[in-house]
């Protein structure tokens, strides 16, 4: 059996760290080193997708293993997996760390207001406490790698009420030692502790699932845990081992997977994975791996696929619907068949439309009768007139199907007469405009909605009476979009909408910063990683009630939060203002900029030889006289201060963006900090 999924190609965020409030919800983006659930910092990536079961998304917590920043997860490709599966995704940073910066499994008390077991509860509890954020309490997932693979377990164990599944990688078992993780393997009767780890909670094992992934290149942790691990939350669950092997192919990277029964537990062999994460085609970082799948994906499918918590009854689908016209009546027929169970009732809408809006005529009620889901029904007596008819069925259960409609008119054909069109609007997202609307064709002969952008024409889709079409690569300013229906007989009728697209500003780093889009001390690193030298794109987005500067493409090059540009955020041009925009105070003392001698000098296009921020003429220490201060670390300290970022298994000082080498704790260098948030590779002056 091959299981074969599409990658989707979603751009990796990477660099600089932005520190956001937890109420702040970007979709389609990274959040960084957020305070959130007991934790200091954890990245948060939420995707603009919901997921394909339940009601909202699904969370997945990610923990780290040791010596690994969860920056490396930045680049792990997890983002496909959130986007594909409408899962959020949380990577926390161990509060309580022991060893070599590992999550503490082996030591401490395993309970669930104990250290990071209560934190990793209280951040589940938080996330989908928050309205905000969409998440499905039935969908919440954690997994791990190494050291954060054992913990995951742990507290999946100790809270299996607030976990439906989990994804433990290269994790030794749960109560082993800290010896067992780099030694030889420690036998543990993972069944026996996981129960007594849940205590009165443990029925809710009843509708858990596992995942147990191991490398099949990993020398560091003994792979004998990957069987150990999955027979001992099979005996938690109670279920037997399939026989025979699946192969889970992504991207020409494969899996070996063993099933037990209802796929309850998942056993993985990642092919060609040492000691990592496996994040697929273009993963990289520390403790990541490309070579295999993308373990996030497998995630999100097999989680997708085997949730027990979520209802999955979708109601009935109605089939090979159709109305007929005698004598003034219509007779209304079609099939109602339920996949889960039995259809209870099939609700029939009949509505005139010649107006253009949908008036409701009557209501019918039918059971399907007989057994095969067949269904029948005759309106009352009806004026001339063309008819909507829209038919949902409900299933012993309560749960409603979706509507299906048909149109069919009463009466003689009315003369030939154009498609008119009513109720257009327009919404726009970034340089892309969304344009709908309502279209009626008396003669019921409509070919086509088309719609003019100033980028093309698109050919609209149509449901129903409804109309829907996207352009964009649209130029910046007033657009003017032209829609047009026509019908067989080459009649059309026309109608426009006006909107207005904001381009965003383009150039290179040096620009936004002259702009005040980014800082040396904010925004700048994340850029220069992202697009070098190159120009790129930066438009104002909307945060609360200030605004902040994001690049196209990458989200994590963005400015700080500050005072909004006039229509800067909603779709205007956001390159100016109109004379009534709030005065920008750039350095924060209380004197805007254009009455201030000294303004920030990202605002002011002053020189800054020192980057303390304050230009030259403003500077009583210009030109690098301000005090200096040396840190001699290895690269994930100076990492995990601040004072650096990691992308791509390399470590590169903050501000000056100088390469320091690979991303571990036996690289050591020295920075020279020469002014705030700002550090050059070797020592002071």
């Amino acid at each position: 059996m091959t299981i074969t999924k599409e990658r989707k190609l979603l751009g990796a965020s990477l660099g600089l760290s932005i520190l956001l409030g937890a109420s702040s919800v970007e979709a389609g983006s990274w959040q960084q080193n957020v305070a959130i659930g007991g934790f200091n910092r954890v990245h948060i990536y939420t995707p603009d997708s919901v997921s394909p079961i339940g009601n909202g998304k699904s969370l997945l917590v990610v923990l780290h293993g040791c010596t690994q920043s969860i920056d490396a997860y930045l680049t792990a490709n997890l983002e496909d997996a959130a986007e594909e599966y409408g899962m959020v995704v949380a990577v926390p940073d161990a509060v309580y760390k022991a060893g070599f910066s590992c999550w503490s499994y082996w030591e401490g008390i395993r309970s669930r207001t104990a250290g990071d077991y209560a934190n990793l509860i209280n951040l589940a509890n938080t996330m989908t406490g928050d309205a905000g954020r969409n998440i499905d309490p039935d969908q919440v997932y954690i997994a791990g790698l190494s050291s954060g693979a054992a913990f995951a377990n742990t507290t999946a164990c100790i809270a299996p009420d607030i976990f439906a599944g989990m994804g433990i990688s290269a994790g030794p078992s749960i109560g082993t030692s800290s010896n067992g993780a780099i030694g030889s393997c420690e036998i543990a009767d993972v069944t026996s502790r996981c129960n007594s780890y849940a205590g009165s909670y443990s029925s809710h094992f009843d509708t858990q699932i596992a995942s147990i992934a191991h490398g099949t290149n990993d020398t560091t942790v003994d792979d004998c845990y990957n069987r150990q691990n999955a027979e001992g939350m099979a005996g938690v669950y109670g279920v037997n081992e399939l026989s025979g092997t699946n192969t889970y192919t992504d991207d020409a990277r494969t899996a070996a997977e063993t099933l037990w029964e209802d796929a309850r537990v998942s056993m993985l062999w990642l092919n060609g994975v040492d000691h990592a994460w496996s994040g697929g085609q273009g993963a990289s970082g520390s403790y990541v791996n490309g070579n295999g799948i993308n373990y996030g994906r497998y995630l999100g499918q097999y989680f997708a696929e085997n949730n027990q918590r979520v209802d999955r009854n979708s109601g009935p689908e109605i089939t090979s619907l159709s109305a007929t016209e005698a004598s003034g009546l219509l007779t209304i027929t079609g099939n109602a068949l339920d996949a889960e169970g039995s259809v209870a009732s099939v609700d029939i809408a009949v509505s005139n439309i010649d107006s253009g809006t949908p008036d409701l005529v009557e209501t019918l009620n039918t059971l399907a009768s007989p057994a095969d889901g067949y269904f029948n029904a005759t309106s009352s007596p009806l004026a001339d007139g063309l008819y909507q008819i829209e038919v949902t069925a409900t299933d012993n259960e309560g749960a409603q199907g979706d509507t299906a409609s048909v149109t069919s008119r009463v009466g003689p054909e009315p003369p030939a007469t154009a498609p008119e069109l009513s109720d257009i609007a327009a919404t726009v997202s970034g340089q892309c405009a969304t344009v709908t609307g309502s279209v009626v064709d008396a003669n019921q002969n409509l070919q086509d909605v088309a719609v003019a952008f100033a980028s093309g024409t698109v050919s609209a889709d149509i449901d129903g009476s409804r109309f829907s079409a996207e352009g964009c690569d649209l130029p910046g300013g007033e657009n003017n979009v032209v829609i047009t229906a026509s019908d067989t007989t080459d009649l059309s009728g026309q109608s426009s909408v006006r909107f207005d697209i904001d381009a965003g500003q383009t150039g290179d780093y040096n620009f936004h910063i002259n702009e005040g889009h980014i800082t040396w001390g904010e925004g700048y690193s994340a850029c220069y990683l992202a697009f070098g030298t190159a120009p790129f794109t930066m438009r104002e987005t909307a945060a609360g009630e200030q605004c902040r500067w994001v690049a196209d493409g990458d989200s994590s090059c963005a400015g700080p939060l500050q005072a909004c540009s006039s229509g800067g955020s909603d779709g205007g041009d956001s390159g100016g203002g109109d004379g009534n925009q709030t005065p920008v105070d750039s350095d924060n003392d209380g004197v805007a900029d254009t009455a201030d001698n000294c303004p920030s000098v990202a605002n002011a296009g002053q020189q800054d030889s020192d980057g303390d921020g304050i230009g030259d003429a403003c500077d009583s220490t210009p030109g690098g006289e301000q005090a200096c201060t040396e840190y001699t670390a290895s690269n994930y300290s100076h990492v995990t201060a601040g004072r650096a970022t990691t992308s791509f298994g390399y470590t590169y000082a903050l501000g000056s963006g100088d390469n320091l080498g690979l991303y571990n704790t036996f690289v050591t260098t020295t920075l020279a900090e020469t002014g705030p948030d700002y550090y050059e590779q070797g020592n002071c002056p």
